[in-house]
């Protein structure tokens, strides 16, 4: 991946979601591995799962990047949808500022969130 910083040294968010949606599609290999209902946690990593690629479409610049999150539950087309798509939302934005703010996780994400859990528990190379 590259650098998810623009020349300026801000933040790219369709990049930062890049990488965030690779550590999700990580996630479904533990997900995967658990042996009580997987129900809610399928539904709820599918709201994130939308919201990262829509992020990724839509592209939106780094200083709009709070607001765009803010109206982005107002876009679910399912209203029920609402409340999940805000929640994920303010998720995403703490995932973002925290890339800004700590150096291993800005790092992790550079390197393509690398998790152990997307291959089944075999090692990954860093």
């Amino acid at each position: 991946m590259t650098a998810i910083f623009d020349p300026s040294g801000a933040l790219r968010p369709a990049d930062v979601c890049r990488a965030l949606l690779a550590a999700l599609e990580a996630s479904e290999g533990r997900r995967r591995k658990r042996k009580r209902n997987q129900t809610p946690d399928a539904f709820g990593l599918a709201v994130k799962r939308d919201l990262l690629q829509q992020v990724i479409e839509q592209d939106p610049p780094h200083e709009a990047f709070e607001a765009w999150l803010l109206g982005y539950p107002s876009t679910c087309t399912a209203r029920e949808l609402a409340g999940p798509a805000g929640a994920m939302a303010r998720a995403v934005f703490e995932e973002w500022r925290l890339a800004h703010s700590m150096g291993e996780f800005r790092s992790w994400l550079e390197h393509g969130a690398p998790s152990d859990d997307a291959n089944d528990g075999t090692s990954t190379s860093r």
